[in-house]
C-alpha cells in the first residue's frame, strides 16, 4: 500500500491496517527509523502515578516472596491446585 507524505510531514495510515491492528483516533504510535525504514509501532501510554503505584505493588510482592510470606508456584497448574484446595 502506498501512502503519500503531505504538508507538515503527515501521512494517512491505510484503513485496512488501522482496522487490522484495532487502532483508533487518539492512539499513540512510536515512530522510529531502522536501517532506512520508517517504522510505526502502537504503544500504550500510562500516567506516571499509575506506573509508580505498580512499581510499589511489585516491590511489595518481591518482599513477600523473599520473606516466604507469598507462595511461589512453578507453573499455573500448581497454582490452581492450591486454589482448589482452599
Amino acid at each position: 500500500m502506498l501512502a503519500e507524505l503531505r504538508q507538515k510531514s503527515q501521512i494517512t495510515i491505510p484503513k485496512e491496517i488501522v482496522e487490522k491492528l484495532g487502532l483508533a483516533e487518539g492512539d499513540k504510535l512510536d515512530v522510529f527509523e531502522r536501517e532506512g525504514t520508517i517504522c510505526l509501532m502502537p504503544v500504550a501510554v500510562y500516567p506516571k502515578k499509575y506506573l509508580d503505584q505498580l512499581r510499589e505493588e511489585i516491590a511489595e510482592a518481591k518482599e513477600k516472596i523473599a520473606s516466604g510470606e507469598q507462595p511461589v508456584f512453578d507453573n499455573v497448574d500448581k497454582l490452581f491446585e492450591k486454589l482448589e484446595a482452599n
